[in-house]
């Protein structure tokens, strides 16, 4: 209660059953002046239960303070019995009701005894406490594992990730446009690096940041995901899936880098024996078929995502000024599509290789590019697509400066 005189002390009343109430040692007179002089002020009691009033000529509804609910609070330890909660003040024509205890209850113990020092609790607080050990080092792994250097390692993944798509786009334009001397693949950007200024440099950084994606996805594959349904085994299931691939473009990049040769075969050639491989195994026709079916739906779906554009739940959206948010929108869309295209078209042509048994119809990269030039919209259908990839890298930029890790 708010705005009363504050109650200080204890002031004899009338005796409710012709004897005085004995006065408790230790508790001060009332204070002069304290209350009105037409108040009437019991705070002295011997009874558990008792009910302590302050009464005016006002009378107003009674307020419970002491009480929350149907429990009834008790005073503090070590409070004079009848003290109710210190420091409360008493408006005119309230009633004030708080309990009055003799001796506070023991607290049980975990165990349920009544004693915290009980044997049986003792080893409860120490199962309890391990627990809670293992939940903290579980969390500080948790943290670590999204700490600066995992969160680094991704956002220099996704740099490099956006300079490959931006590299693939670019070549593929000179294609549409008629220079056709470049493999408008990885390999061709990798070489397009290699004969720039500080090339081998580049080449190394570039490696590195592939190699921090990897970890990233292990990471995700381990600890999990952010949102909702980070931690189901689906999605750590694809964090496994990332997790390989990266790693195996990391190591041709690297191995580029390197001059060993490794990365510099175009993905014409390795998807040609790759499933010329595959066919001559054990019903390698339908691994074949199988695995292009299964790198269809997975352009379908990446297709599908961007235009649902649920990569904007990934990102820092409040960090981003309002045309920022909208050239990103644009880019994620326009970039997902194209890219979910050209997986597309990489699928249908393996399975298409499985259902001739012939390895030369499977196509990379580059040769499905030059194939979008070959339909009916000629080189314009190629252009489109090329646009899309630059897009896509510009948007992997955008992931990399706003995404949540």
């Amino acid at each position: 209660m708010r705005g009363g005189p504050q109650v200080t002390g204890a002031v004899p009343g009338p005796e409710p059953s012709g004897r005085r109430a004995p006065r408790r040692a230790g508790l001060p007179h009332a204070v002069p002046g304290a209350l009105p002089a037409s108040a009437r002020v019991c705070l002295q009691a011997d009874a558990p239960g008792q009910v302590l009033e302050v009464r005016s000529p006002r009378p107003r509804r009674s307020v419970r303070p002491e009480t929350r609910g149907r429990h009834r609070v008790q005073p503090p330890c070590g409070a004079a019995p009848g003290a109710g909660r210190p420091g409360r003040t008493a408006r005119p024509g309230r009633r004030v009701r708080a309990a009055v205890t003799r001796s506070p209850r023991p607290r049980p113990g975990r165990c349920g005894r009544a004693s915290a020092g009980h044997p049986e609790c003792r080893e409860v607080e120490d199962e309890m406490d391990t627990s809670v050990t293992a939940r903290t080092g579980g969390l500080r792994a948790r943290r670590a594992a999204r700490g600066s250097v995992t969160e680094g390692a991704a956002r220099a993944g996704l740099t490099a990730r956006g300079v490959i798509y931006l590299l693939v786009g670019v070549l593929a334009l000179r294609i549409a446009f008629g220079d056709g001397s470049r493999q408008a693949d990885r390999s061709g950007a990798l070489a397009e690096i290699a004969e720039g200024p500080f090339g081998r440099v580049l080449l190394w950084a570039l490696g590195a940041g592939l190699a921090g994606m990897a970890v990233w996805r292990l990471s995700e594959a381990v600890f999990g995901s952010i949102g909702p349904d980070g931690h189901k085994p689906r999605k750590r299931l694809l964090a496994v899936v990332r997790c390989v691939f990266y790693v195996f473009v990391a190591y041709s990049v690297l191995a580029f880098a390197a001059g060993s040769g490794g990365g510099s075969r175009s993905s014409d050639e390795q998807s040609k024996d790759v499933t010329a491989r595959a066919l001559h195994l054990p019903a390698g026709q339908w691994l074949v078929g199988v695995a292009g079916a299964g790198i269809v739906v997975a352009g379908v779906w990446i297709g599908a995502q961007a235009l649902r554009r649920t990569f904007r739940d990934k990102l820092k959206l409040g960090e981003m000024p309002s045309r920022v948010r909208r050239a990103v929108d644009v880019a994620g869309v326009a970039g997902g599509a194209a890219r979910g295209l050209v997986f597309a078209a990489v699928g249908a042509f393996a399975v298409r290789a499985a259902v001739a048994y012939r390895p030369e119809k499977a196509k990379g990269v580059d040769d499905t590019l030059r194939s979008f030039a070959g339909t009916p919209a000629g080189p314009w259908l190629l252009a489109l697509v090329a646009a899309g990839l630059v897009l896509f890298g510009v948007f992997s930029f955008a992931l990399a400066r706003w995404r949540r890790v």
